[in-house]
């Protein structure tokens, strides 16, 4: 994250707004969490990069809640995701008998891939980060499409509105964090892993450090 000192206006402000939403929601902020990146700092991921990724991860969500490996190859190669999967994913994707902590960390990813599907134009809103996403919901955008169809009908959001996720999402995980360490409770209803799983999406998104998917840091 950038370094106060040399804040750009778009960027405090974006802070001040998420700092008003999340005091109205009784979430506990920090004045001292420094601003993300502004728009000028930033190179979004391409539509069609998003829109594989987003691909991928449905598919490694849908392995991890279990679906039998003859659909999923079927899937895989239907959609031509061979090569679409991080060095993690693919050594998930070619366990035969995965381990139920690896099969639950990478059902998880239906929450990253949902927020994609926001960036991507699919979904209208990113709702509060409380309630687990609709895994069936999530995947009908992909089952209703061919790979082609589904990059077709992808449209990146502009970069100020995926910033202001960006930015919100970095500071509901700083509440939850400072809940834990501290042992408390996630304030206000908040889910941990959903909020996770946003935050880590979102920078890979905006191209957080040059990090590849695997090595993606949700640091706050």
């Amino acid at each position: 994250m950038s370094d106060e000192p040399s804040v750009s206006p778009d960027a405090l402000r974006r802070k001040q707004r998420s700092m008003a939403q999340l005091a109205a929601e009784d979430v506990p902020t920090v004045d001292h969490l420094p601003v993300i990146e502004s728009q000028a700092e930033v190179t979004l991921r391409s539509t069609e990069d998003a829109a594989v990724r987003a691909m991928a991860l449905m598919v490694v969500a849908v392995k991890g809640e279990g679906l039998e490996q003859e659909r999923l190859d079927g899937i895989v190669e239907k959609y031509q995701l061979a090569d679409a999967f991080s060095p993690n994913e693919t050594a998930f994707m070619r366990d035969t008998s995965p381990s139920q902590h690896d099969s639950v960390q990478f059902l998880w990813r239906y929450e990253a891939a949902n927020t994609l599907l926001w960036a991507l134009g699919f979904l209208s809103e990113l709702s509060r980060p409380q309630d687990i996403c609709d895994a069936a919901h999530v995947t009908s955008f992909l089952q209703q499409r061919s790979r082609d169809q589904f990059i077709a009908d992808a449209r990146l959001r502009p970069v100020d509105e995926i910033l202001d996720q960006a930015d919100l999402i970095y500071r509901y995980n700083w509440a939850v964090r400072n809940a834990r360490i501290n042992g408390h409770e996630a304030p206000a209803g908040l889910d941990s892993g959903i909020i996770q799983e946003r935050h880590y999406a979102l920078n890979w998104l905006i191209g957080y450090m040059g990090q590849d998917w695997d090595d993606i840091s949700t640091d706050t």
